[in-house]
C-alpha cells in the first residue's frame, strides 16, 4: 500500500505578518487554498484586508512570513512574474481614470499586456457598449465597476 502525498495548496500563506509604521496590521497569518477553493475575507475597517490583499498582490511584502504559489515564494523575481501572470486586481478605488472613455479604460490594459482587440467584446459582454465613447466620470458606481471588470476579462 502506497500513502500519496497531498496536493500542495495553490496558495499558501505561512505564518504571516506585516507592520507599518512601527504598528501590528496582520499577525501570523495562516491560510492555504487548494484548486477550486476559495477564500472569503471579511473584518471591520482597519482590520488589515487591504493590507493582506495587498501582499496577496504583490503590491507589498510581509514583514515576516511567506506567501507561496505552487510552493515557491512569491517574492522571488522569476516566480512573480509566472503568478502575476494569473492574477487579477480589482481596486473599488481608482479602479477607472474618469478622464477616459469607458473603452480607453480598458484598452489601457490590453496594450500593457499586448493582447490588442478583446476590449469591444468584453465591453458588450459587461453590456456596457452603449458606454464606451463616455468619460469614466459619467460611468459611475455600477457601470465603472463593470468597466474595471471588463479590463480584467479583456485581459
Amino acid at each position: 500500500m502506497s500513502l500519496r502525498k497531498p496536493p500542495l495548496p495553490r496558495l499558501l500563506l505561512n505564518n504571516v505578518s506585516c507592520m507599518r509604521n512601527a504598528q501590528q496590521i496582520l499577525r501570523h497569518v495562516n491560510v492555504s487554498v487548494h484548486d477550486g477553493g476559495a477564500l472569503v475575507l471579511t473584518g471591520t475597517n482597519g482590520s488589515g484586508k487591504s493590507t493582506f490583499l495587498r501582499m496577496l498582490a504583490g503590491f507589498s511584502r510581509p514583514s515576516a512570513g511567506e506567501i507561496l504559489w505552487n510552493g515557491h515564494d512569491i517574492t522571488q523575481s522569476g516566480v512573480f512574474h509566472q503568478y502575476k501572470l494569473q492574477l487579477n486586481w480589482l481596486s473599488l478605488k481608482d479602479a477607472v481614470k474618469e478622464k477616459f472613455t469607458v473603452l480607453d479604460n480598458v484598452q489601457w490594459f490590453e496594450v500593457l499586456e499586448g493582447k490588442e482587440g478583446k476590449s469591444l467584446p468584453a465591453i458588450e459582454l459587461m453590456g456596457l457598449g452603449r458606454l464606451a465613447k463616455r468619460e469614466g466620470k459619467d460611468a459611475i458606481n455600477g457601470p465603472a465597476q463593470k468597466a474595471a471588470a471588463c479590463e480584467i476579462a479583456g485581459n
